[in-house]
């Protein structure tokens, strides 16, 4: 049972973060790319000041998936990186951090280019 409550919050945090990136997609003047910018910028600051660790907590993959969690992952590297090796490490901490998954988004992204024929939009 406990396990299906995990499923429903990671639905409902993930779902809600979402529901807020189209919301403001929808009604604002912002572009889709703005907003990733704002996710991500917003996911590094409630980070540092560590808001958005009790929200993990909850909520799991829910949120640490969208664009938020990377910033999380960025901020939670850099400060992390920060006490252990000073500035150096708030500068490449977070880079330590998501490195796993940037590389796999580049090998990946690079696979699917090879599989499919891109085309141009007319």
């Amino acid at each position: 049972m406990s396990s299906l409550i995990d499923y429903i919050w990671a639905f409902v945090i993930g779902g809600a973060i979402c529901v807020v990136g189209q919301l403001l997609i929808s009604f604002t003047r912002l572009t889709p790319a703005r907003v990733l910018v704002l996710f991500v910028t917003l996911g590094v600051v409630l980070a540092g000041l560590g808001l958005y660790e009790p929200l993990v907590e909850l909520a799991g993959a829910g949120a640490t998936i969208p664009l938020t969690g990377f910033g999380y992952s960025l901020g939670k590297g850099a400060i992390e990186g920060a006490m252990e090796q000073g500035l150096l490490g708030a500068i490449t901490g977070g880079v330590k951090q998501t490195a796993a998954g940037i590389s796999a988004a580049v090998v990946l992204g690079y696979l699917i280019a090879l599989i499919f024929k891109p085309k141009t939009k007319q």
